[in-house]
């Protein structure tokens, strides 16, 4: 029994996430690893069929162009969450379609040089070639940044104190995906929100169960409820006579993409022709890298908590960043219109579950590739109302952000210096983002116009990011201010972090990051 002074003792610093079911390395059985990981998919399934949908009318295609997209999205998704999860960083972490990359896309869609093209799929193809150009060049600086180790030298500095921000604003920083796409059909949206705060959050403690079905399975549940009752609301005639807006939000049949999907049909690369390469475009597509490759290390960050692992090395997320821009390699020659990075609701949905395996993420790439090939049965999925991807997210981000708040505990916040800089990169983090967006939105370009129109696209690709804002500031601040000072160090939590800097520092590390098939050997870590 507690005693009365225990009330008052602070809670323990823990290096690794406790009351995890699974952590990376430890899984579960089949089926429940099978549920699991086509819960995953389902997950992923908003950014796939988002970002093509906002792209591919833009850039001349219809229904049937926009089906082989996502099927495209999907299957190179796939691929590359079973690169990231056995050779990257090793962590239950699933790489998809990227919103940073939708800038630079619509910059080339919107090039004077395609106006030339009268014939709608002609125009669409020259674009994405276009695309795969810049997506291929720009894959190549990502690659260098991984495997040259340039990005380690850099978060070899993070401390729990910089690290926060970016993790939090990893979450934060999508609050756009969330609510005000919840709200563009209420009366879906609004349910499936509180479905899932009583599934994965009530039910659980009211039936006493050590592993509860409603919390590891609580986003499918939500689906399935809400999708049935959306499915009723549209074949009652709810939506007829409402706008088009809230008919292409809320009914389940306004997709188009089951009569565009084939039965079957294997992507494959150069499927759109050869790449075309322009300067402007590939530095634009540059800036998008740079914005994927600090939200990935946000997510792996959080996964490495989810998943009860020790803190990531800074090696093994360098050779994360590598194997990222292998797969943005694979976007650019395959015709994703999109680059990639690690998503942050599948990163949600470990805190969620509660279950940080990297069997799930391996298992939930195999459904990726099985329904992008196999496009009709993945159509019927992807029709599912986006709002009801939308009040998910609204959980599953803000899991993401608690895993930035959960660093704090490493550092000293009764320092006047630590509330500085939290505060700030979060608050400057938030508010240029808004700004940069807002003013975009107004006036149809940036608040950065000079006459290098590539320029100013890779202003507002940078500044639109709030995680990329947020970092720089807190980078830079917890870098340089006192430096020098002897409670700096403790203040900001790099004490904690010092045995994990150097790979095989730390016992545990070999666990949860080494390469499978001894390939360590060969391919070391430092």
């Amino acid at each position: 029994m507690a005693t009365k002074n225990d009330d008052f003792a602070p809670f323990p610093v823990k290096d690794q996430l406790p009351g995890v079911q699974f952590c990376v390395s430890s899984s579960p059985n089949w089926p429940e690893g099978i549920v699991l990981g086509f819960q995953h998919y389902i997950v992923m399934l908003g950014a796939t069929v988002i970002i093509p949908s906002i792209l591919v009318p833009l850039m001349g295609g219809g229904d049937v162009e926009k089906a082989e997209v996502i099927n495209t999205v999907l299957f190179v998704s796939g691929i590359n969450t079973l690169l990231q999860s056995l050779f990257g960083s090793r962590l239950p972490v699933v790489i998809g379609a990227s919103y940073a990359y939708v800038i630079p896309a619509l910059y080339i869609t919107f090039s004077y040089r395609f106006t030339y093209y009268l014939h709608p799929h002609l125009r669409f193809e020259e674009t994405m070639r276009a695309i795969q150009g810049a997506l291929i060049i720009a894959s190549i600086c990502h690659m260098i940044m991984g495997f040259f180790g340039l990005w380690r030298i850099l978060v070899r500095f993070l401390t729990p104190l910089s690290a926060a921000p970016l993790v939090i604003l990893t979450g934060v920083g999508l609050v756009a995906f969330a609510f005000p796409q919840l709200a563009r059909c209420i009366e879906v949206g609004l349910p499936a929100l509180i479905i899932l705060i009583i599934l994965s959050q009530y039910l659980p403690h009211l039936f006493k169960c050590k592993r509860s079905i409603c919390e590891q399975f609580a986003v499918l549940f939500t689906i399935a409820i809400v999708w049935a009752y959306a499915e009723i609301l549209t074949a009652a005639g709810a939506y007829d006579k409402r706008p088009d807006n809230t008919q292409l939000s809320c009914r389940t049949d306004r997709s188009g993409l089951i009569s565009a999907s084939p039965w079957v049909r294997v992507p494959y690369p150069l499927q759109w022709g050869r790449p075309s390469f322009h300067g402007s475009d590939a530095f634009a597509m540059m800036a998008a890298t740079y914005v994927a490759i600090v939200e990935t290390t946000g997510s792996f960050i959080a996964a490495s908590r989810f998943g009860s692992a020790t803190h990531i090395p800074p090696s093994v997320l360098s050779r994360g960043i590598g194997w990222q821009g292998i797969g943005v390699l694979l976007d650019g020659l395959f015709g994703t219109a999109t680059g990639s990075t690690a998503l942050v609701e599948n990163t949600g949905l470990l805190g969620l579950t509660k279950v940080g395996s990297r069997r799930v993420v391996q298992i939930s790439a195999g459904f990726m590739i099985f329904f992008s090939i196999f496009g009709k049965f993945g159509a019927v999925l992807a029709s599912i109302p986006l709002p009801i991807f939308a009040a998910v997210y609204c959980v599953l981000f803000a899991y993401v952000a608690s895993a930035g708040l959960g660093l704090l505990q490493f550092c000293n916040l009764n320092s006047f210096r630590t509330k500085f800089i939290l505060g700030f990169s979060i608050f400057i983090g938030l508010s240029v983002a808004q700004y940069f967006t807002e003013y975009l939105f107004i006036s149809g370009r940036g608040p950065v116009h000079t006459r290098t129109s590539a320029f100013n696209v890779i202003m507002q690709v940078i500044f639109s990011s709030a995680a990329t804002v947020g970092i720089m500031a807190a980078f830079l601040l917890d870098c340089t201010h006192s430096y020098g000072h002897a409670s700096v160090r403790r203040d900001s939590g790099r004490h904690w972090w010092e045995k994990f800097i150097v790979y095989h520092t730390d016992t545990r590390t070999e666990e949860f990051y080494a390469l499978p098939y001894n390939l360590n050997r060969f391919f070391p870590s430092f």
